[in-house]
């Protein structure tokens, strides 16, 4: 059993972290089970462990002016860009079973993404060399992630209907020349809507890490060992 909690809203990115930090404390010392965050974030880049300032085309202060945070993110992965439309999974699970390494991890989590497109008829796929999952149109799905003390944080952006001008500031992932689709430049009017897109994605976790998900909201009623974690509640 492992809980999931989505958030209707998009989320600020500093409030997204702590979330996960206290979450990933609680696993560590076995308060809660395996449990998943997807939200969408406020606008905001991020810098991973690679990320390079030199694929910033701005600066913090012109950033600011448009309306975008700046962050550094303790996770692996270079630069990227969050913002409403789009998905991102936060999982907190202790790795075991088929999820022994940081490998097979990620690899579990890029067939969450492809799974999710196949879904509404969407071509995704693996890249040699290259982490996340890719569309004919582009790059779709982003990841970057921790392990502390076996305990993974962090995770993986998945676009839906996003606003792409965001990654026009930054080389996305340092990938220099290579276009970033959404599930709507692909579908159009077909798109389907944010929240089917969701389930897509927490149904294919459930499958593909072999977690039955608990799902909870977070406006409504969450466990008791939960709330405070998630909401902040005391801090």
């Amino acid at each position: 059993m492992a809980w999931s909690v989505s958030f209707a809203q998009p989320v600020p990115y500093a409030q997204g972290l702590a979330m996960q930090y206290r979450l990933l404390q609680a696993r560590q010392d076995g308060a809660i089970p395996d449990t998943v965050l997807i939200l969408q974030h406020t606008p905001v880049v991020t810098l991973g462990n690679r990320g390079r300032d030199n694929y910033l085309l701005k600066s913090e202060e012109g950033y600011r002016a448009i309306g975008i945070e700046l962050h550094h993110a303790e996770r692996g992965g270079d630069v990227t860009f969050h913002g409403p439309g789009q998905w991102v999974l936060y999982p907190i699970l202790h790795l075991g079973d088929s999820l022994t390494d940081s490998h097979g991890y990620l690899n579990n989590l890029e067939e969450i993404a492809i799974c999710a497109l196949g879904d509404y008829g969407i071509h995704g796929f693996r890249r040699a060399g290259k982490s996340g999952a890719w569309t004919d149109a582009g790059k779709i799905a982003a990841i970057g992630f921790r392990l502390k003390k076996w305990v993974s944080f962090h995770g993986m952006s998945f676009n839906v209907c996003n606003d792409l001008s965001g990654f026009q500031t930054i080389v996305p992932c340092g990938l220099v020349g290579e276009p970033v689709a959404t599930m709507k430049t692909i579908l159009g009017s077909a798109c389907p809507p944010l929240e089917r897109v969701r389930d897509s994605l927490l149904n294919h976790f459930s499958t593909v890490c072999n977690r039955d998900l608990e799902r909870y909201d977070a406006d409504g009623k969450l466990p008791p060992a939960l709330e405070s974690l998630v909401l902040g509640l005391g801090m």
